[in-house]
């Protein structure tokens, strides 16, 4: 019996540690909150926690590197505003039952807050809390509501294109199967992200339209209860309840506008390489000239006659000398970057890439060497390399090395792929700019240069780069010249592969 008893308490035990249980604990005590009184102590355990919750939330939408690293955001943005209401209602209720004592009825925070941060005049608290929750309301969180709606339609209407670019990089021997699981599943995510986003933002209102009703309800409760039931005079009920109703909706607002900021902060944001801080750094600097324009306006409104001159001289010379940094960090940047070209050895061709090769062949004009040319960011021969092992997964047999050559007897932007020195197929490229393929193969609010698919036969046209996000956004298939080559390479293969297919091949 004794045996049993420690197991089962060992299993109690194990299962307050998963983060379920945690979680679900968390939810409980939140809702316990509203219904049970809590001693002040306590209440302000609860909105210190508050306080740091939010600064976390904060800190890590700024940190991330796309908004799916933090896709639980909606969950997490109810939870807090689940806290900060029932938090909301616990103070309440030790306001208005003991407000009568002192300022410090409803704990050490809100008094502070009532007091020290306000100067304790409640008239300006009373303003100070209405600007917060104009700034929370009007501002940040009618806009990260619209701009979620936004990115949640926008996401939804690139989907099938999305969907239809991994399949073309999938046929092309890009990726392999688990990749394109992999951007099947953050596009599914993403969508669904973008989707609570833009029901979660509605929390941030309800919560602040519930703080200005809250506070009223204090202040008008407060004076009935402290002068009807207290017997305290109007002027000391008016001073006491109201400075603990202010501190109490300062310290639940200053959350809330941490929050909101944070949900600002991730649905504007886009994937990048570097958290935010970097970024900003990097494009909001990124022209010294600029830096240095704003140092000399700074300087110029120094000499307007009744300007504070020391503040402007300050802040002037502070500027000048992050531009100066700028341009000298830059000038090393462009040294190091000269001296590494000119010590960097010379690159050797790989073998495969120049033995003469006689089953596949493809020439290319002058025009297309870029595609090739590794040092110029060509593609072209790793995605080649891709497409032969692909194939062999698909076909069951190894596809021979594709030989790339030039050919000045072309065309500069056109190519063709040979079979046993025969020209089986050929088709153009536009250089710079990208294939958009639909079912009529235009867009009436995008311009391009009528074309064909060469793989398919599709009607199709060549697109620039600017353009590019806009043609994804409205569910178009877009490629680039490197994915055009191979797609039409691939469908050459399987449509010549018994011609392919050599005696050494199906040897035993």
């Amino acid at each position: 019996m004794a045996a049993s008893e420690v197991v089962d308490g060992n299993t109690f035990f194990d299962a307050m540690k998963s983060s379920s249980a945690l979680m679900a604990m968390a939810v409980i005590a939140i809702l316990m909150v509203m219904i049970i009184p809590i001693p002040p102590f306590l209440l302000d355990v609860f909105l210190a926690f508050s306080i740091t919750f939010s600064i976390i939330i904060l800190l890590m939408s700024m940190y991330i590197l796309k908004p799916l690293e933090f896709s639980v955001f909606p969950s997490v943005l109810l939870m807090v505003t689940l806290l900060r209401l029932s938090l909301n209602v616990a103070s309440t209720r030790l306001i208005l039952l003991h407000g009568n004592e002192g300022t410090a009825a409803a704990g050490q925070v809100i008094k502070s807050f009532g007091t020290f941060v306000v100067g304790g005049n409640y008239v300006v608290g009373l303003i100070v809390f209405t600007v917060l929750v104009l700034i929370n309301f009007v501002v940040i969180t009618k806009g990260a509501t619209r701009v979620a709606e936004v990115a949640a339609r926008f996401t939804l209407d690139a989907m099938p294109g999305k969907q239809m670019s991994i399949d073309a990089d999938l046929n092309a021997g890009m990726i392999s199967d688990s990749e394109a699981r992999r951007r099947r599943s953050e596009i599914e995510q993403e969508a669904n992200f973008y989707g609570s986003m833009d029901g979660a933002s509605k929390f941030v209102r309800g919560d602040a339209v519930a703080g200005i009703i809250i506070v009223f309800v204090n202040i008008i409760g407060g004076l009935v209860i402290g002068v009807l039931q207290k017997g305290m005079p109007v002027a000391d009920a008016a001073r006491n309840y109201t400075l603990l109703t202010i501190g109490d909706g300062l310290v639940t607002q200053v959350p809330a506008l941490i929050v909101s900021t944070a949900a600002g902060i991730l649905v504007t944001r886009s994937a990048a390489s570097t958290d935010l801080g970097k970024e900003v750094k990097t494009q909001l600097f990124m022209q010294p000239r600029v830096v240095a324009t704003a140092a000399i306006m700074l300087f110029i409104f120094a000499l307007i006659p009744g300007m504070p001159k020391a503040s402007f001289f300050i802040v002037s010379a502070i500027i000048a000398f992050l531009a100066f940094s700028i341009i000298k960090a830059i000038s090393r940047a462009k040294e190091q970057e000269t001296m590494e070209q000119e010590e960097a050895p010379a690159v050797v061709e790989a073998a495969e890439t120049i033995a003469p090769l006689d089953a596949m062949g493809l020439e290319v004009g002058y025009g297309l060497i870029p595609l090739v040319d590794s040092a110029q960011g060509g593609e072209l021969l790793h995605r080649i390399k891709a497409l032969r092992r692909q194939m062999a997964l698909e076909m069951g047999f190894i596809i021979p090395s594709i030989h790339i050559r030039d050919n000045l007897k072309l065309r500069p932007d056109e190519y063709n792929v040979l079979l046993k020195g025969i020209e089986i197929a050929r088709g153009n490229i536009m250089m710079g700019h990208h294939l958009l393929i639909s079912a009529d193969g235009h867009d009436a609010k995008i311009k391009g240069i009528p074309a064909k698919e060469p793989a398919f036969g599709l009607p199709a046209m060549w697109i620039t780069e600017r353009d590019k996000d806009l043609a994804q956004s409205k569910g178009h298939v877009v490629v680039d010249p490197a994915t055009v080559i191979t797609t039409h390479i691939t469908e050459l293969i399987k449509t010549h592969a018994d011609e392919i297919l050599g005696r050494n091949d199906v040897q035993a």
